[in-house]
């Protein structure tokens, strides 16, 4: 019976990690999306999950329904994206081992479940997984939303993240802070987050 030969030597004539031809491993630059997490203001979250697709980077969101679903539809959606939807989600406050009634996603293609279960209000509250969602961003960019999106832009400003708002208006957002620049036109995020790219 002949054996195969084995895939790599041991021993001194092996390869080192420095003489091994391997292609660069390309780290694609995280945007985190936030807003509503009931209604879906389809055109701005399908013009923005189209762009970020184009652009080269992962869509990471909270991974439920409204904006964040049709963000995410029309990012997977898109032919040639190089990245992917993430979602982190959080879990039942009855069981913190079973993600939330409606979370993930269809869309959702890496799912990271916690044990965090606040969002709204408590947005801001350590038992909150948007603390996760912000700190895991490179930019974050703020759509039409309540109060759980207020507190997550809230903690992007905390946490120092580059952040823009695509809105009508500012009161599409009630708690906006004011440290967010509000843009209208999908023009301005896409020179917004190239201009932010470019220092990459």
């Amino acid at each position: 019976m002949s054996r195969s030969p084995p895939l790599f030597r041991l021993g001194k004539q092996s390869p080192t990690v420095h003489e091994v031809d391997l292609p660069p491993l390309l780290r694609l630059p995280v945007v985190g999306v936030i807003g509503s997490g009931t209604e879906e203001y389809t055109a701005a979250a399908a013009a923005v999950g189209g762009l970020l697709a184009k652009i080269g980077v992962h869509l990471l969101t909270g991974g439920g329904p409204g904006v964040i679903a049709a963000v995410s539809r029309a990012f997977s959606e898109t032919l040639g994206r190089e990245g992917l939807v993430i979602g982190v989600l959080p879990c039942r406050e009855d069981n913190p081992a079973r993600p939330k009634d409606g979370y993930p996603n269809p869309w959702v293609e890496i799912a990271i479940p916690t044990h965090l279960p606040f969002s709204g209000e408590r947005g801001t509250d350590p038992m909150s997984r948007n603390h996760i969602n912000v700190l895991a961003s490179d930019i974050v960019v703020v759509l039409p939303g309540g109060a759980g999106t207020a507190s997550e832009a809230a903690l992007a400003v905390r946490y120092d993240k580059p952040t823009v708002a695509f809105l009508s208006s500012a009161d599409q957002v009630a708690g906006l802070p004011p440290s967010v620049p509000v843009v209208q036109s999908l023009g301005e995020v896409e020179e917004f987050l190239r201009t932010l790219l470019r220092r990459e």
